[in-house]
């Protein structure tokens, strides 16, 4: 249900039929000529739609302004605002949706740049909230690395990075309207691995980027469809797990 669609009068009967509170976060940012600036707020709005209704979501409307990084904060079209201004925006809206009776919430997110930000509000909010939890979902981790290098996507490479052609894919699953590589579009190299194990590594211009990454041509709607099946399915059932351990508290 969406949150927006509650009437007054429904209040009480929709705070008893909803199980959990999803905030979908985007961000205006740019992401290639082949994409829109509004990439991730269509990616976070289509998997919290995804979600399956049966679990009790109440769902917000998505935020789409927050800190961009500095390596697309030049390119056209990017908004950004200063990272402390997203903090205590989305703490204010996650403290009312707890003081509105909610205790569990989902930060559905599809911008990279939202993950400390993010990490910090639930911890700020849950220190008020005791009883409150939070389940921070980056959508692009809900599909293994391995998956599209299985199913043969994108030339045998994961195809990961901002704009390249995974993230582009699933985009195009939601809306292939918008996306759209042309002839002048340029194919570019991310970088290899510096280590199999996880890292993070924060660069204003790194190698193989023009305001995107990645091999865009191999962008598909058969790999956004299956990237997409397979990110939403591993997403309730994370997301029932999640309530099965919250429902004796």
């Amino acid at each position: 249900m969406l949150a927006t669609n509650v009437h007054g009068r429904e209040i009480a009967g929709t705070l008893e039929k909803t199980r959990f509170a999803v905030i979908p976060l985007g961000s205006v940012e740019y992401h290639g000529p082949h994409s829109p600036l509004g990439t991730d707020i269509v990616l976070s709005e289509g998997f919290a739609e995804r979600i399956d209704p049966e679990l009790g979501p109440l769902i917000y409307p998505v935020v789409p302004y927050t800190a961009c990084p500095g390596k697309t904060e030049h390119y056209p079209g990017t908004i950004s605002i200063r990272p402390s201004v997203f903090i205590d925006y989305l703490s204010d809206i996650a403290e009312d949706i707890c003081r509105f009776g909610i205790r569990n919430i989902i930060l559905l997110n599809a911008h990279d740049a939202n993950m400390g930000p993010s990490r910090t509000v639930a911890e700020y909010v849950t220190g008020k909230y005791p009883d409150a939890s939070f389940l921070l979902i980056n959508w692009w981790q809900m599909a293994a690395i391995s998956f599209t290098q299985e199913k043969g996507y994108f030339g045998g490479a994961p195809g990961r990075g901002h704009g390249g052609p995974y993230e582009m894919s699933a985009v195009k699953a939601f809306r292939p309207d918008l996306v759209s590589v042309e002839d002048g579009d340029e194919d570019l190299d991310s970088p290899a691995a510096l280590s199999p194990l996880p890292y993070v590594l924060v660069e204003g211009t790194p190698q193989g980027w023009d305001g995107y990454t990645g091999q865009i041509r191999h962008t598909s709607l058969e790999a956004g469809q299956s990237i997409v099946e397979e990110a939403a399915k591993n997403m309730n059932v994370l997301i029932r797990n999640w309530l099965t351990t919250r429902s004796g508290i």
